[in-house]
């Protein structure tokens, strides 16, 4: 089951933040080559203060009820690409499964190499935010996260953690890997939000 939530604006040029450019291709941008995949040990946490914690295998992320989502994103090297087409796991509806607890007000993702990136809970609550194993029609490259990238498309894209393997709920906030390296905490492309020096 799939179905599709779109962010419509009137016209391309509005749509790109301040200090962005449009770009129609999608560069490639991480340390170190991506993690080897296997479908057969390959699992996903979701944790933390949670009333009902989860650990899915592939098998069971793909067996979920799925979404396709268009929306614009923004890196903070100054692209931006337009009408991105992804399908995967609303975060919505695995929230919903995992209860987060009255106190739970932030969420880490982490990838398989322990690279980090925090997000408020209500950021993550967008209808717009989901976690991705297709990009325009194609299973997601690895090097653009696949095989599940988390994908936050009103933050700047290192919000977005490629090779997405835990959520963490979490009371209090946690800086990521980016965020400790002077990078903005809350990584806005409206208010051109890159740095927090």
């Amino acid at each position: 089951m799939s179905w599709l939530r779109q962010a419509v604006n009137p016209t391309s040029r509005e749509r790109v933040p301040p200090g962005q450019t449009l770009t129609t291709k999608f560069p490639v941008l991480h340390v170190g080559d991506p993690p080897a995949f296997d479908p057969r040990t390959w699992t996903l946490k979701v944790v933390g203060e949670v009333e009902q914690p989860l650990t899915l295998t592939w098998e069971e992320v793909l067996a979920l009820p799925s979404i396709t989502s268009i929306s614009d994103f923004h890196c903070v090297t100054s692209w931006s690409r337009l009408n991105n087409r992804w399908e995967g796991v609303a975060f919505q509806m695995l929230a919903e499964r995992v209860q987060p607890k009255p106190h739970a007000q932030y969420v880490i993702g982490e990838d398989d190499w322990g690279y980090t990136a925090n997000l408020p809970l209500e950021v993550l609550m967008d209808d717009d935010v989901l976690l991705a194993y297709k990009h325009d029609g194609r299973e997601l490259e690895a090097v653009h996260g696949g095989p599940l990238r988390l994908v936050v498309p009103k933050r700047y894209a290192w919000k977005s953690v490629k090779w997405l393997r835990a959520l963490y709920f979490r009371e209090h906030d946690e800086p990521g890997f980016w965020e400790v390296r002077g990078y903005s905490n809350t990584a806005d492309p409206w208010t051109d939000d890159r740095y927090s020096f």
